[in-house]
């Protein structure tokens, strides 16, 4: 399962934008968001101003799911990453400086920032066969 992580988080290092979904009262929701990546917490952080659809849907409901993609036309290079986690607001303050080495420009903005923090992933990378699916989920602790 560690290679598995491993792959994962080289895909996640290669890009910087995620589709959100979100949900409320039945009504499902989707928004594109920048990203930073902490390999370490296997968390998402992502700017998003608190009247945003999504934001409010996730003041209902704080879990969500997303997706990561390579876009191409060629079928033996797709790749993909779905994800689920958990929407909260960003506690670790030290974290917040990933986002900003990423995008800086946006410091000026001080936007609020938050945390996506993962329970599972499925990747999908037929550069190791096709339709080859790695899987990830965090373990729980009681």
């Amino acid at each position: 399962m560690q290679k598995s992580l491993e792959k994962i988080t080289a895909f996640i290092l290669q890009h910087h934008v995620m589709t959100l979904a979100t949900q409320s009262n039945g009504v499902v929701s989707a928004c594109s968001l920048f990203y930073a990546y902490d390999v370490k917490s296997q968390s998402f952080i992502v700017a998003s101003s608190e009247d945003t659809e999504h934001i409010q849907n996730i003041e209902k409901s704080s879990q969500v799911a997303g997706n990561i993609l390579l876009e191409t036309k060629s079928v033996g290079k797709i790749q993909g990453l779905q994800l689920r986690g958990e929407f909260t607001l960003l506690e670790k303050e030290h974290l917040a400086s990933l986002y900003f080495q990423d995008f800086p420009y946006a410091k000026l903005m001080r936007p609020t920032l938050w945390s996506i923090r993962v329970s599972s992933f499925k990747f999908t990378d037929n550069r190791l066969g096709f339709g080859k699916k790695l899987l990830w989920k965090r373990e729980t602790t009681s």
